[in-house]
């Protein structure tokens, strides 16, 4: 590659950095919901049309949204297990990294969520919802992969179930959990229940569930 086509190719992933930042930021006002394309190229200072070049819509510009925050995702949950010996403890430490993911990014944390409510499979994914299911593949390898550990290390029982299942079971566990605590915090309180009670009794839960069976 020339040195002139790698500057372009440097300027048009800035650039579309830019707008992945900018997205967010829009989305941090306005919510996911509320996010305008028009609002997203005047906060990137760019013309709509330059914006419908990088993304053919709110649905592409959204996954390729929700891509980086896995890939960001990715990179907390594999340091997670890095530092704790048994398999129990590293399934248990990257259920502690998403907790901290979704109280520190809460807007990246509300993007992915949007995604995951919706049926993604009705057509082939293409484009940036396709490289974002990839990137949520790899999150998910993470977590069978610590699984497996612990079922290879004896930390996690045998009865526990099967192992892909377990680990789909486990994140539908704490995304649920985390909505409600981000959702309903009123009604937590009113039963005397803090949100970052009820997180921490999911993860103990979820601990005690995968030695016990």
């Amino acid at each position: 590659m020339s040195y002139l086509a790698a500057r372009r190719q440097e300027e048009k992933e800035r650039r579309r950095g830019d707008i992945l930042d900018a997205a967010e930021v829009v989305a941090g006002r306005a919510g996911v919901d509320g996010l305008a394309m028009e609002e997203v190229a005047r906060e990137a200072r760019l013309s709509r049309a330059l914006l419908y070049v990088y993304f053919r819509d709110k649905a592409d510009l959204t996954a390729a949204v929700c891509e980086r925050a896995l890939a960001e995702l990715h990179q907390r949950f594999v340091a997670a297990t890095h530092t704790v010996p048994s398999g129990a403890d590293k399934v248990l430490a990257i259920g502690r990294a998403y907790v901290a993911f979704a109280r520190e990014l809460p807007v990246k944390f509300e993007f992915l969520a949007r995604l995951e409510a919706r049926d993604t499979s009705p057509a082939p994914p293409d484009g940036n919802l396709r490289a974002c299911l990839a990137a949520g593949n790899r999150v998910h390898d993470v977590m069978l992969t610590a699984l497996e550990a612990g079922l290879a290390d004896g930390s996690v029982s045998r009865a526990v179930g099967e192992p892909n299942t377990v680990c789909m079971s486990l994140w539908a566990l704490m995304h649920g959990v985390l909505q409600i605590a981000n959702l309903k915090g009123g009604v937590l309180a009113s039963r005397g229940v803090s949100a970052e009670a009820l997180v921490d009794q999911a993860l103990r839960l979820a601990t005690v569930s995968l030695a016990k069976c």
